[in-house]
């Protein structure tokens, strides 16, 4: 039995075996680079959404700051429900 950690591979298989683990080493190497790359697209896609979230925070809050409550009651009008999907409206008609 041999002492060291190493496979051993004597005789006609040892090129065979050699070129098994190049083979393997190799396509390892291929699918661990696409991997990272899809990883990193994943991460600058994250980020771009995680941007677009946060400008659109920013513009809602910009927004809201903006927006004022009406400082006088006599622009607006007073409607009631009647019933149903009717409604009737007071106040139109004594508008300036």
């Amino acid at each position: 039995m041999p002492t060291s950690s190493r496979l051993l591979i004597r005789g006609p298989f040892r090129g065979i075996a050699w070129l098994g683990g190049a083979i393997a080493w190799s396509a390892a190497a291929v699918i661990g680079a696409v991997l990272a790359i899809f990883l990193t697209a994943t991460v600058v896609v994250l980020l771009f959404m995680g941007g677009v979230v946060a400008a659109l925070a920013a513009a809602a809050l910009r927004a809201r700051r903006t927006v004022r409550a009406p400082a006088d009651d006599a622009d607006l009008i007073e409607a009631r429900n009647i019933g149903g999907h009717s409604w009737v409206a007071y106040g139109w008609d004594s508008r300036r």
